[in-house]
């Protein structure tokens, strides 16, 4: 582990909807590391300046910016402003998207591809591009001091496609929303503002547009150029050619039709804004066939707005035929889609079902036979017809309106087996039998017995409330043990893999993930590396190829401001977002080293820091920084650091290489600490739980338990407590001291502390 670094909050994207807290994400941004050399060539003074003289000076460094939907077509407009003559450009990230072909439009009418993202922040939805050009004209950037309140400003930008509009207002504070620190302004701010400069009375950059109040039109939110100085200290540059390819949908696997934003991300695909088709209708097809009846086609929805609509395809043909089987309005619909619009649409029926899950995940499911189709919404059915009018091969995903949705665990294949059922007792016990609902005469009844009903009713319900919060809560605890015990597993094997042992760790904290999409695209990018490593290649070339491969063509960085997030230690969010700690870039190098036939690559276990060594056959070891983007160090620079962490003299060269359980441990003790310091020690607990499960061997089970002992106690469960320590003397380990260890059970279990 690391210090703690300034600030920095979930690492989940930008935040484009805000609905908890009445926001409408449209970002500001700030000039960065050029724009502040080029700054000092165009200081425009101390001089305050009016709105008409500060758009006139503006003008010609304000860019819009054009990013492309899937077909091809205008994805929308957002704001930008030059930092560099050299052609450098900020914007919000949202508004140039992931993977989206992106172009920049100058105030000349010059219209300029982005040749690469400089440096990018999903916490703080920043992006700074570069374009082909020279001689443009830069804004200066504000000092890295905070923007008092009451300061005058002007936000500039193209709200609603209008160009280059201006705005005056306040600042009115600073203020934290989501563990995001933003300028609040007292000004009205419109989508296509974002990316825009917000500007003080001297014509300095002191913010980025950000986000929209919903609840008044005078209210708007910026980021502080301060955090666009930090991101400028850390680059982390992809080319345009592989931009456009992170987190897109494999075009080997699926072919979408009618645009919406269609992407993946933490093995799940996901999809926004409206589509090109009537009721912005869009639809994703497998290339993979449909077999022949009997099959099932399957997949897990979830919908941000029950107002919206998305779900399954299947049946399709060439021509865009096909049935629908979706969620609409909080109902299930089953839809013939004959034609592009409404017209040529057969509504076979929209029924509610008190099955569906509104808000939630939601198990979607069609039995195509020879002479039927059977659709099923969380293994209940909901419709059955023998409509016959498709008969295609195609499957897939459609979405509705400007609906944003998630799609997980998508099946086309041969009909699933029923699944084991319950032993009867623990059924009845969970209550999954049929319930008798409460009709018109209960409610009669219920009305004649006055006030004692409806208290009756309210009591139920607290009580169905308690029971559902106990079980899931068991439900959660019955995952994790499955994963610790799989975990375990995996590193008692005599070769484990790192990767999967990673992944593992992720699940234990997320359910719905599925390991094996992330080993598959990791399998992927060792592929792509491989091609790139010639075969006469040495060791020391072949590791400076994985390096640029990953750090400079692929954006992988250290986590600055957010670094105790949890996603920086789930693996598949670090493949996600190309972001996290020491030690899971470390791994990402590791296996890929592995995988791409680069030998001698291992962990360096530093205090309070983790290093890649690279020692081949008959070579001098070198050491490498991931977290500081792939960075040759020296053993000397290794010593410091570790010796600066630990306050004791450390020796690098002397350090062994970490085996895969030793990672695996200190990645789960790294979530421990960040989550005991963030949410208290209860919750911190099944990480502690893990780490006893995952231990390998009796005394260093014991040590796992003497801490969970600790923590028990100070949680008021000395009988738990007492258990662990009862454990460590029956095994009784070597070099454990058990006569302490015997006084402390025996003080838990009188009471005493």
């Amino acid at each position: 582990m690391r210090p703690p670094s300034p600030d920095r909050a979930a690492a989940g994207g930008p935040w484009i909807r805000r609905a908890a807290t009445g926001l409408l994400a449209t970002t500001l941004l700030l000039p960065p590391l050029a724009g502040r050399t080029a700054a000092a060539d165009t200081d425009p003074g101390t001089a305050t300046r009016s709105t008409v003289d500060l758009l006139r000076e503006a003008r010609p460094s304000l860019v819009t910016l054009e990013a492309d939907d899937r077909d091809g077509g205008n994805g929308g407009l957002g704001s930008g402003f030059v930092i560099s003559s050299d052609g450098r450009v900020v914007t919000c990230l949202h508004v140039i998207g992931e993977g989206r072909p992106v172009t920049v439009r100058l105030a000349d009418g010059r219209r300029l591809p982005v040749r690469s993202v400089e440096a990018w922040d999903r916490h703080d939805d920043l992006a700074v591009l570069r374009v082909d050009a020279t001689g443009l004209t830069p804004l200066p950037l504000g000092s890295r001091e905070p923007v008092e309140a009451g300061t005058d400003v002007v936000a500039l930008g193209n709200p609603l496609g209008l160009e280059q509009s201006v705005v005056a207002g306040v600042v009115s504070g600073r203020r934290t929303i989501e563990e995001v620190e933003l300028l609040q302004v007292a000004l009205p701010i419109e989508p296509g503002n974002s990316g825009g400069p917000l500007l003080d009375r001297t014509g300095r950059v002191v913010g980025i547009v950000n986000a929209k109040s919903l609840l008044t039109r005078n209210l708007g939110f910026a980021v502080p150029v301060d955090r666009l100085h930090a991101l400028l200290d850390r680059p982390n540059p992809v080319p345009m050619d592989r931009w456009v390819r992170l987190g897109g949908i494999d075009p080997d696997a699926w072919e979408s039709h009618l645009g919406a934003a269609w992407r993946r991300k933490g093995g799940r695909l996901l999809v926004d804004g409206p589509g090109t088709g009537f009721g912005g209708r869009a639809y994703l097809l497998s290339r993979t066939p449909a077999p022949e009846a009997p099959y099932d086609v399957s997949v897990r929805v979830r919908l941000d707005d029950e107002s919206g609509a998305a779900g399954l395809v299947f049946l399709g043909d060439e021509s865009g035929r096909h049935y629908g089987f979706y969620p609409t309005g909080g109902q299930l619909r089953l839809t013939a889609f004959e034609g592009p619009d409404v017209f040529t649409w057969r509504i076979l029926g929209t029924v509610p079902s008190e099955h569906y899950r509104p808000g939630d995940w939601n198990d979607l499911r069609v039995e195509v036979r020879e002479d039927s189709i059977r659709c099923l919404v969380n293994g209940r059915p909901v419709f059955t017809s023998g409509d016959r009018a498709f008969r295609g091969v195609r499957a897939g995903l459609a979405k509705f309106r400007d609906t944003l949705a998630q799609f997980a665990d998508f099946r086309v294949g041969p009909p699933v087996p029923a699944g084991s059922e319950l032993p009867p007792g623990l059924a009845v016990a969970l209550g999954t039998g049929p319930r008798i609902p409460l009709g018109p005469a209960d409610l009669e009844a219920l009305d004649a017995a006055g006030g004692v009903g409806h208290r009756a009713l309210l009591e139920a319900a607290r009580s169905l409330e308690q029971e559902a919060t106990a079980l899931r809560r068991l439900a959660d605890e019955a995952h994790r043990r499955s994963v610790a015990r799989r975990l375990a597993d995996e590193l008692a094997r005599e070769e484990p893999d790192l990767l999967l042992a990673a992944l593992l760790v992720a699940l234990h904290d997320q359910p719905g993930l599925d390991p094996e999409v992330y080993r598959d695209g990791f399998e992927a990018l060792a592929g792509e590396l491989r091609e790139r490593i010639p075969s006469d290649a040495d060791p020391e070339r072949r590791m400076e190829i994985l390096r640029r491969f990953l750090f400079e063509e692929n954006g992988f960085h250290g986590s600055r401001h957010e670094y105790h997030h949890p996603a920086n230690s789930h693996l598949n969010a670090v493949l996600d977002d190309r972001e996290g700690l020491p030690i899971t870039l470390s791994v990402v190098v590791i296996e890929l080293a592995r995988r791409a036939g680069i030998p001698g690559v291992h962990g360096l276990p530093l205090p309070g820091h983790f290093l890649v060594r690279h020692a081949p056959p008959g070579r001098d070891p070198r050491l490498y920084d991931p977290f500081n983007g792939g960075r040759r160090i020296t053993h000397s620079d290794a010593d410091e650091l570790g010796s600066g962490m630990a306050g004791v003299p450390v020796r690098s060269e002397f350090l062994r290489p970490a085996t895969v359980r030793e990672i695996v441990v200190r990645m789960v003790t790294n979530l421990q600490a960040f989550t005991r310091d963030r949410d208290g020690a209860a919750a911190a607990l099944p990480y502690q739980d893990l780490l006893v499960a995952i231990a390998g061997e009796p005394r260093a089970e014991a040590a796992q338990r003497i801490d969970r002992a600790r923590t028990l106690s100070g949680l008021g469960r000395p009988e738990e407590a007492a258990r662990d320590l009862e454990w460590i003397l029956q095994t009784a380990p070597a070099g454990i001291d058990l006569d302490p260890v015997d006084t402390l059970r025996r003080r838990l279990l009188m009471g005493s502390p």
